[in-house]
């Protein structure tokens, strides 16, 4: 997405070369972490992931008791027992392997869920500062994608962008 939007301003600057655009820059992460919602939804999945851990942990402590269990009496156990505990142990832990890598598609979209509303809200601020103050366009400065821009010819929106938000 980013490589778009660049390749779109690398042809777009030498048609504009002779007019003087305006563009605004800024934080994106900065601006989202900024919102008083975004404490709210970090608060919401700590705790939600908190279940998950704690469900986790159960479970491996369960895993372990019966495996130590095995371990103890496997010298005394029947062979039809031994591979009966055997298919139970191995029956676990595959539930438990699936229990984890579920456990983190389901906080992941649980994630993509709580900052949705945020995303939308921020990217509607954006659009009203760009469409109010007459910018060409607003660069997210985050992840060295802009690693210059000239104060001179381009305003910082930070300030704007954490007002509109609140």
């Amino acid at each position: 997405m980013k490589k778009y939007g660049l390749l779109l301003l690398m042809v777009a600057l030498p048609l504009l070369a002779g007019a003087q655009v305006k563009f605004g820059y800024f934080s994106y992460e900065e601006a989202f972490q900024s919102m008083p919602e975004y404490a709210l939804a970090q608060a919401n999945l700590k705790d939600l992931k908190s279940k998950y851990d704690a469900e986790m942990k159960r479970v491996e402590e369960e895993f372990n008791r019966k495996y130590e269990e095995f371990l103890d009496g496997q010298g005394d156990f029947a062979p039809t027992i031994l591979q009966k505990r055997q298919t139970e142990l191995q029956e676990l832990l595959k539930k438990n392997v699936a229990f984890k890598a579920e456990s983190a598609k389901l906080l992941q979209q649980a994630e993509k869920e709580a900052y949705a509303p945020l995303r939308e809200k921020l990217a509607k601020a954006v659009q009203s500062i760009g469409a109010s103050r007459g910018y060409a366009f607003i660069l997210n400065t985050d992840g060295d994608a802009c690693p210059y821009i000239n104060p001179e010819m381009g305003e910082d929106v930070s300030q704007q962008v954490r007002e509109a938000l609140r």
